[in-house]
């Protein structure tokens, strides 16, 4: 966006305007949230023994315990849960620190508004059921309320809204990079 002063010289718009704004707070929060998500899921439960046990063993004894909260939503079978627990806390981890650094930011924008967007189906499809679980969103128990629901459909909306804003950012050019008109 060009802007005009009376003097007729041509000015690059602002390097900072709101939908980069959403995307730095969006890359922050959400790629902030993942990494802490999948680091709670493999340590969290269980880091009150001795450091070297909290390695060996508690890792698998809080995934099995996260195989357990996943399987409590009754959405897939005891054996996909177990798939899920193993590879969910680190891809977790993955995604959040690829959304923080933000190299190759549409794609993994998308991954992350995708598994939000799931994560929002299951907690409301599970809240709407009146089931009595653990939300699973983080190592520690925490029961699915409503505000879990709410929590986690404004997440869904920043994930969208910083996922749309990626896309239409990368087709014009950064203020800082384009060529200067003469």
């Amino acid at each position: 966006m060009k802007l005009r002063q009376e003097t007729g010289i041509v000015m690059q718009s602002s390097p900072l305007n709101a939908r980069r704004a959403i995307i730095w707070i969006g890359r922050l929060v959400l790629g902030g949230i993942f990494v802490y998500a999948g680091f709670s899921k493999l340590l969290m439960p269980n880091t009150h023994l001795w450091p070297m046990f909290v390695l060996k063993f508690s890792i698998s004894m809080n995934i099995s315990n996260f195989a357990q909260q996943v399987e409590s939503y009754k959405m897939i079978s005891p054996e996909a849960s177990q798939v899920v627990a193993h590879a969910l806390p680190f891809v977790e981890i993955v995604l959040g620190l690829l959304l923080l650094i933000g190299w190759r930011l549409r794609i993994w924008a998308t991954a992350i508004t995708a598994i939000m967007v799931g994560f929002l189906a299951a907690v409301t499809r599970a809240y709407l059921l009146h089931m009595d679980i653990n939300c699973g969103c983080f190592g520690t128990p925490e029961k699915l309320t409503g505000m879990t629901v709410v929590r986690d459909g404004a997440l869904v909306a920043l994930a969208l809204l910083m996922t749309i804003f990626a896309f239409l950012e990368a087709r014009k050019p950064h203020p800082w990079s384009a060529p200067e008109k003469a």
